[in-house]
């Protein structure tokens, strides 16, 4: 992807800055800049001037459209990979054509049965309704899906300590929700087993009904003030529990992300650039990290957010988008974010709809 106008990507977010470019590009520059996205996102192909001179259906010249075409080159909008190729949208071209220019299509009555049905929650714990919906999404997009849903933030359940053989163990931590979270911790060699059993008697009684983040606080007081009535090996075994929960809390992300699909991203390969990218996108997809801040964004906005190619770090090398949505409960509150991930090039007008009309009804069968 060309370098030209990826200074200005962050200010092409501003409304105001988007209807001042649209509206300074007259009605034959808009359509030809409309055509070359459109064929960009059928075929990911570069296109020429006689080409758009056919498609077109205006007694226009193909000199004439290749000086409009070098406006928007000049713009910022346009680039080619070769001098004498046709042109591709930069990153920006497709920021201003997502924001300014694009009309959203309607999904179809069987697409939105489809997306009802699988988000269904009859009989499923949230994890298995998350992964499904996820895995739905992938499919009717074409695309990798994306789930992510935060540390546990409601009153817990459950806690146990599991037994993963000499010097480690298992946390598994139940909400009221079903919503399940785990870590797996060090313990020192030898260990009883009374230790953890003594550990998850202890925790359970005082997070049942809580949440994390409490009990956090509540456990903490009594290890400061020495007040634990447990023996030093269950002792231990708490403040190694509590030190892996209470690490999440302290800045770094935490949460079930779920990945699905990503073998679609693999579907639409023409050439070895097109397998380098992938390459990047697998990569980055591995950087869980990363990946938990970008959807922590997404949380924090109201509809769906697009992150085009370079507008975002983690996938600038990848050249791809991402098109989240915060999902709510019925406090209205938003307990996580889904969406999909693919090539720059993914169908906006079809998905922007699909992933909005997803995270709304995953939010309703939440509850």
């Amino acid at each position: 992807m060309a370098d030209k106008g990826l200074d200005n990507l962050v200010k092409l977010n501003s409304s105001s800055l988007i209807t001042s470019v649209v509206s300074g590009m007259n009605d034959r520059s808009r359509e030809i800049f409309r055509l070359v996205v459109d064929a960009y996102v059928e075929t990911g192909e570069p296109v020429g001037s006689r080409t758009l001179s056919r498609r077109l259906g205006m007694d226009l010249s193909p000199a004439t459209i290749r000086n409009v075409m070098a406006d928007l080159e000049d713009m910022g909008l346009l680039f080619a990979r070769h001098t004498s190729a046709g042109r591709l949208p930069t990153d920006m071209g497709l920021r201003l054509y997502v924001n300014g220019l694009l009309e959203h299509g309607n999904l179809s009555k069987d697409e939105q049965a489809r997306i009802k049905m699988q988000c269904a929650a009859g009989g499923k714990s949230l994890p298995q309704l998350l992964e499904e919906t996820t895995g739905m999404l992938s499919g009717l997009s074409q695309c990798a899906g994306l789930v992510f849903a935060p540390k546990l933030s409601e009153p817990l359940k459950h806690i146990e300590f599991v037994s993963l053989g000499p010097g480690r163990a298992l946390v598994v931590l139940i909400s009221d929700s079903g919503t399940v979270e785990n870590r797996v911790v060090d313990l020192p060699l030898g260990l009883p087993p009374s230790a953890l059993v003594e550990a998850s008697n202890y925790l359970s009684a005082r997070l049942i009904g809580r949440t994390l983040e409490e009990a956090i606080v509540e456990i903490g007081i009594e290890l400061q003030e020495h007040q634990l009535l447990l023996d030093e090996l269950s002792r231990k075994v708490v403040e190694l529990g509590l030190a892996s929960w209470a690490q999440d809390m302290n800045g770094n992300p935490g949460g079930a992300l779920i990945v699905r699909g990503q073998a679609q991203l693999l579907e639409d390969i023409n050439a070895l650039e097109d397998l380098e990218r992938v390459r990047h996108l697998f990569s980055a997809l591995e950087k869980k990290e990363s990946l938990v801040r970008l959807l922590e964004l997404t949380k924090t906005a109201e509809g769906v957010q697009i992150f085009i190619g370079a507008e975002n770090e983690l996938f600038a090398q990848a050249g791809c988008s991402v098109v989240m949505a915060p999902y709510k409960n019925s406090r209205q509150q938003v307990v996580g974010a889904i969406g999909v991930i693919g090539p720059t090039r993914i169908d906006y007008a079809r998905i922007i709809p699909m992933v909005d009309y997803t995270a709304k009804i995953l939010g309703r069968m939440i509850g």
